[in-house]
């Protein structure tokens, strides 16, 4: 931030596809909700893209974590492009920057938002609010392993995960911290009737963290039967810890049990403001409907929305989320995806106009 004009810097990553589409419709909102609030942002945009993969080789040049490094915040547009596999996306772009900043929660709000119906029949929003919180910066995901004997009958791949103490701790004390601001109860995805090393580890860490949160209600659940309740009783549920498998995989089911990845927003969060937090919708690039007008802006608003709460601008960032769930219960200027006739950036001017 900028002195005592509350100016802050921010990198713009549109990406591919209807990523470029939605992040122009966030950043008009944005800026809107900014001169509303007596702050500004100062963009700057990079073409870090699958596109600029075809024509370069590389996601980003080789100075881009550094260039990053250098702004409050990242808002990133959805990645992903015909040609190019969805390894490389992830760990050309996505990865890097994550563990370079230890960005180290991946945070997803999911609640039914107005205007949008529930894939659970007879459920409501006062049902259907929790939140995820992934760990993002080791786990499952990790580059340790290979493959062997390639191309004979005895060809076999070995995957390892990486779990440390601190890496677990701090990510489950985010999540009691967030309980605590919220309904005070804890889920935890687990899987240590299987998996028979690192799982038992983390639910040690969750349960040695969940002893000083005393006024929290903590619990374990495997992370099958946790799937099923997102379905069966999402009521439940309030904040939902796990791996960065576990955390992947529930959160797209629970987006998708109120409304669909359209209008899930995330944010790839370094809790202690000592690098740059990123900020996303959950969607992909969806390249068969780039450019046509008629992608859904609402995620990445949301996810710009998280930007801005993440910066201290609470007020800009809550004005922001009315404003959506205002356009949404109206229900006049909404996209195809939801009944509607209204282009993408009608509804991002319909946002913009209505804070």
């Amino acid at each position: 931030m900028d002195g005592d004009t509350r100016t802050y810097g921010i990198a713009a990553v549109p990406g591919d596809g209807i990523g470029v589409d939605v992040t122009t419709e966030a950043r008009r909102v944005l800026d809107a909700a900014a001169a509303a609030h007596g702050f500004a942002l100062r963009w700057t945009e990079f073409d870090y893209s699958c596109e600029r993969y075809l024509r370069t080789g590389a996601m980003m040049p080789d100075d881009g974590v550094a260039t990053l490094a250098g702004f409050d915040a990242i808002l990133l547009g959805a990645v992903g492009f015909p040609g190019v596999a969805d390894h490389v996306s992830l760990w050309g772009l996505l990865i890097p920057l994550r563990r370079a900043f230890s960005q180290y929660v991946n945070l997803r709000p999911v609640r039914l938002l107005p205007g949008t119906t529930s894939a659970l029949a007879g459920r409501g929003a006062d049902e259907l609010e929790m939140v995820i919180v992934r760990e993002n910066a080791e786990g499952e995901y990790s580059t340790l392993g290979g493959r062997h004997n390639a191309g004979h009958p005895g060809e076999f791949a070995l995957q390892e995960s990486v779990f440390t103490r601190v890496g677990v701790e701090r990510v489950v004390r985010y999540a009691f911290d967030l309980a605590r601001t919220r309904s005070k109860r804890v889920c935890s995805a687990t899987k240590s009737n299987g998996i028979i090393h690192t799982m038992p580890f983390w639910d040690e860490v969750f349960d040695a963290v969940a002893a000083e949160y005393p006024d929290v209600a903590a619990e374990s659940c495997h992370v099958d039967a946790l799937a099923a309740r997102m379905v069966q009783a999402p009521d439940r549920l309030d904040v939902v810890v796990g791996s960065n498998l576990f955390g992947d995989i529930l959160s797209d089911l629970a987006a998708a049990v109120t409304g669909g990845l359209g209008m899930a927003p995330s944010g790839n969060l370094n809790p202690e403001h000592t690098h740059p937090s990123m900020f996303e919708a959950v969607h992909g690039s969806a390249p068969d409907i780039a450019g046509k007008g008629i992608a859904n802006p609402v995620a990445q608003i949301l996810a710009g929305a998280m930007l801005l709460d993440h910066l201290g601008e609470a007020a800009a960032a809550r004005a922001v989320e009315a404003a959506v769930e205002k356009v949404l219960a109206e229900g006049r200027v909404v996209t195809p995806d939801l009944g509607g006739t209204a282009t993408t950036a009608e509804v991002g001017a319909a946002v913009a106009g209505s804070l």
